[in-house]
């Protein structure tokens, strides 16, 4: 189990091109991009409210290849909760996640209280769909997470996604919203203990 701190940890796995970038980057940003660029990994912090206090979510945005277990494994460890994303114009995405979820449960042994969303991301496509949303809810309840489908691209969810899987954190009680008053003075606070003195 990862050490309480002021950091909160949240890992997106998924095959390459589901559009997990798009998801964070849409979340953090509120940006999205049209080109599709490989991530091998990436982290994104957000200031939330956490039992009260400021706190940093931490996003990790995985690679979607398979060249990198011991990174993945890494992730896992250190990681509080986990967003498993698949594009819904794919089939095989979904697929991918089967072993991804087993190594998750590897990790972690007991999955009881680990925030976890099963995410069919890619929802505007509605031509190109593979993967009916049945059959994504179905597979989240075998696996006893919760499930969205979102769209990166026109933002259809994707706060809600995040704010989903915060909900499900029962370890602690976390927010988006944060008192403007307290955090202009914690930050403050933050930036003198932050500040170097060069001798």
């Amino acid at each position: 189990m990862p050490e309480q701190s002021n950091d909160y940890r949240v890992v997106v796995f998924g095959a390459g091109g589901v559009g997990k970038s798009s998801l964070v980057l849409r979340f953090i940003q509120g940006t999205f991009r049209e080109s599709y660029i490989p991530t091998i990994e990436d982290t994104y912090r957000q200031v939330i409210c956490c039992n009260k206090n400021i706190c940093t979510l931490e996003i990790t945005d995985t690679t979607g290849s398979h060249q990198f277990p011991a990174m993945q494994r890494l992730n896992i460890s250190k990681g509080h909760a986990f967003i498993m994303v698949y594009s819904v114009t794919s089939k095989q995405s979904l697929e991918e996640l089967k072993a991804i979820f087993d190594v998750i449960k590897e990790v972690k042994g007991d999955m009881e209280g680990i925030p976890l969303m099963l995410v069919g991301n890619k929802c505007d496509e509605i031509e190109s769909r593979e993967v009916d949303s049945q059959y994504g809810q179905d597979q989240a309840n075998r696996w006893g997470c919760g499930f969205l489908e979102t769209s990166a691209k026109t933002n259809y969810k994707v706060k809600e996604l995040f704010q989903e899987l915060l909900n499900l954190e029962k370890r602690r009680a976390m927010s988006f919203n944060l008192d403007s008053k307290k955090t202009r003075s914690q930050f403050k606070k933050q930036k003198l203990k932050d500040k170097c003195v060069l001798m």
